[in-house]
């Protein structure tokens, strides 16, 4: 946890540069709107005005949550540990759309309520899921530092292997319960305004899933000024990974894309600890989920692609890779003012 005080911003000057490149086009000054901004956001992340996003990876944080026993859910715990292994094995849908943008996938088990058997699982089980929320801390203070740390670790190996972007992704039967949780009390926003029907409830199982964000609130008293204490009272053990992982992303200097809004409420925990770890994050999609847009905005982020996707384990950070890779072609490749016989654009005001 040393690692977050040592968070620096990003790099302005070479952002400068990074913006000139995309002036010198021979094309009108910011017609590729806030995809221009993306890159140059990585361009200040990487230090570099030569942007690279070759080699990056999904990672899907995996773990389970007690307050699934309120009946929040559609569906029984028992789906994390079958979708983890599925995704592990490189058969789930966060998979069938990586491959198609070059993108390497890894799934880690944070805290599953299973032993699960499969050899390409990373297994970094904090314990066996949460506890139930509704009646006290989803997880001890030490349980969820460990988690944090572990995010912040693995993003440090991946530099170490050459990775240059990271997408955060999840799985975990009850997640939006426990994000929804996190946004009413860090965006001060009433439970019904930030819980939506999550992987598909009827009209009672969303009453239920209100009345149990509200009772988790009420119960365990978190104060939103304390993130940590927000995370450790009404997170899971993925949601504390992606916490790590947008942390580590800003301690070693590479760019982390946010998917959903269980990934949103993680960046929002991690924005909380350490404000600047927000010059190293990209919003990728607003979710259909009613705290999607408040908590990227919460973040001082916004998202490229509104398409009321809410599917999860990271597939709509991965779509956003395609408009990069098509940015950065168009950045590296696109002949320049200097190379024609047209005029270079002027800044109106």
């Amino acid at each position: 946890m040393d690692r977050i005080k040592k968070i620096i911003p990003t790099d302005k000057t070479t952002g400068k540069a990074v913006k000139e490149r995309w002036d010198s086009i021979a094309k009108p000054l910011g017609s590729f709107g806030i995809i221009e901004d993306k890159i140059q956001k990585i361009g200040s992340v990487q230090e570099t005005a030569d942007v690279n996003i070759s080699r990056r990876i999904a990672v899907v944080m995996c773990g389970d949550h007690g307050v699934v026993s309120e009946g929040v859910t559609q569906c029984g715990n028992e789906v994390t540990a079958e979708c983890a292994k599925a995704i592990a094995e490189g058969r789930s849908n966060i998979n069938a759309i990586a491959s198609q943008f070059n993108i390497d996938v890894i799934a880690v088990d944070m805290g599953i309520a299973s032993d699960v058997q499969c050899e390409k699982l990373i297994d970094r089980k904090i314990a066996y899921g949460t506890q139930n929320m509704t009646v006290g801390a989803a997880m001890t203070a030490e349980q969820a530092e460990c988690a944090i740390v572990t995010g912040m670790d693995i993003v440090g190996h991946l530099k170490d292997s050459g990775v240059q972007l990271i997408i955060t992704g999840e799985m975990g039967i009850g997640n939006t319960t426990s994000a929804s949780a996190i946004a009413s009390v860090m965006l001060g926003m009433p439970a019904e305004q930030v819980t939506g029907r999550g992987a598909g409830l009827s009209s009672d199982g969303l009453k239920r899933k209100i009345t149990a964000v509200k009772k988790a609130i009420e119960v365990n008293s978190p104060d939103k000024n304390q993130p940590f204490e927000v995370l450790q009272k009404l997170g899971g053990f993925e949601i504390a990974g992606m916490t790590g992982l947008f942390l580590g992303g800003a301690y070693y200097h590479i760019p982390v894309i946010i998917d959903g809004v269980i990934s949103a409420a993680a960046a929002a925990i991690a924005y909380g600890i350490q404000p600047l770890c927000s010059e190293y994050m990209l919003a990728s999609h607003c979710s259909d989920e009613p705290a999607g847009k408040g908590l990227l905005k919460f973040c001082g982020l916004t998202p490229i692609i509104n398409a009321g996707m809410r599917l999860g384990e990271g597939t709509g950070g991965v779509m956003l890779t395609s408009l990069l890779d098509g940015a950065v072609a168009l950045y590296k490749n696109a002949h320049r003012f200097d190379e024609t016989s047209i005029e270079r654009y002027s800044e109106l005001k």
